[in-house]
């Protein structure tokens, strides 16, 4: 049998109905795969329109109680539907990976703290065979430490499993309304978490991540910040900057920055406008603003480094369905035919759906067009994970993380 993914997706108005049909599209096409195989992993993905409990409960009821792993999102998709506003369910069967979940709160407050308590709960032995070890993370996509878990969390594994860990995964949406975002683990719902599960596998696991954006500024430097709050750029309020630098790229598509002053508005801008921090490939790390304060601060999802030079960017529809077709090219070449793949696992930026607007579908299936009819289920994300062995930072905005499985 090797390994099988099963997918489902299903909107509706109750949330145990529907969490019922997406379960059950799955299970159907489980059993047409393979009669009779068990269900070793769940997935769940879930709009913030739904109550999260008993969703999962549902899930857990109609899967034997399996290890479940998930979080709430801002936008769902599997191989054959794009949802905005539904439950998306995966069930993986597997003889040649083995799951470990776990999830641990505080993670705002303490991250280091969070990730350890979270490794110890793993096996730190694995029967023989089981040498491709990787880690699907979760967390909190309001906590604003994505960059500092994933590093965190790269470091305690190799500690714990002394061997490097292939790190993957995203910061959980709420369908674009920053308010509170929710993880989920086996049966518990928790907010301010991060979630894990952790697959040893016989065989290895293969990813690719781009983000399509280009700069539109000139150099500029970060002259006050603290954690994940941008204060000031060249010395002036970090607002204020963001709006001039952007003002003749945004009047291109419609928005007037002189006239921004609805929370979504302000949103939905700097969402198209974002901040790019140069890597020594030449290539920029991007860094999503979430939102604005009234001192003409900026909120972002990860610690923004005092004293960087950094371009403001932004991303045309033709760009970002460009990088979504080349994050899963580059997957597919680190395969290099060496196995089979069974389906794949997406992590894509929510603010893609606004960027592209009608033309999200064509942007998804970009996957689909080099991944060729494997299962595939993917979220909208606050923020992306994809850490190789070997890397030195591995949190990512707008971008799209592509992991494969192997059959």
């Amino acid at each position: 049998m090797a390994t099988i993914l099963a997918t489902g997706l299903c909107e509706g108005e109750d949330s145990a109905a529907t969490a019922e049909e997406a379960v059950r599209q799955a299970k159907d096409k489980l059993e047409r795969s393979a009669c009779n195989a068990a269900v070793d992993m769940s997935i769940v993905y879930c709009s913030s329109r739904y109550d999260y409990q008993e969703v999962i409960d549902v899930v857990r009821e109609e899967t034997n109680k399996a290890p479940l792993l998930g979080c709430s999102t801002a936008g769902e998709f599997t191989e054959w539907a794009v949802g905005n506003g539904g439950i998306a369910v995966g069930l993986v069967s597997s003889d040649d990976i083995k799951f470990f979940t776990s999830m641990v709160e505080g993670v705002k407050e303490d991250p280091e703290l969070a990730v350890r308590t979270v490794a110890n709960e793993f096996p730190s032995k694995f029967d023989d065979g089981y040498s491709h070890l990787c880690a699907i993370m979760l967390l909190d996509g309001l906590a604003g430490v994505g960059e500092e878990v994933t590093l965190l969390a790269s470091s305690a594994f190799n500690q714990i499993f002394g061997k490097n860990v292939m790190l993957v995964g995203g910061a959980a949406g709420d369908d674009l309304r920053f308010e509170t975002t929710t993880l989920f683990s086996d049966n518990r719902v928790a907010s301010d978490a991060l979630s894990v599960c952790l697959l040893a596998s016989k065989k290895p696991f293969f990813t690719g991540v781009q983000h399509g954006h280009v700069p539109v500024s000139p150099p500029l430097h970060i002259t006050r910040a603290d954690g994940c709050v941008l204060y000031e750029i060249e010395g002036r309020p970090a607002w204020e900057v963001w709006k001039e630098q952007t003002a003749e790229a945004a009047r291109s598509i419609g928005i007037d920055t002189d006239k921004l002053e609805e929370p979504d508005a302000i949103g939905t801008y700097l969402m198209r406008f974002e901040l790019g921090l140069p890597t020594k490939s030449g290539q920029y790390k991007i860094r999503i603003p979430l939102s604005k304060n009234e001192d003409g601060s900026l909120n972002f999802g990860c610690t923004i480094p005092e004293g960087a030079v950094f371009r403001l960017m932004e991303s045309k529809q033709a760009y970002q369905i460009q990088s979504a077709r080349e994050a899963a090219e580059i997957a597919m070449m680190n395969a290099n035919g060496n196995v089979e793949i069974a389906s794949a696992f997406i992590f894509d930026c929510a603010c893609r759906s606004l960027i592209l607007g009608d033309e999200l579908c064509k942007g998804i299936g970009q996957f689909k067009s080099v991944l060729g009819n494997i299962p595939m289920l993917g979220c909208g994300t606050y923020g992306e994970i994809c850490m190789e062995p070997g890397q030195f930072s591995g949190f990512h905005n707008t971008a799209s993380v592509v992991l494969l499985i192997p059959k």
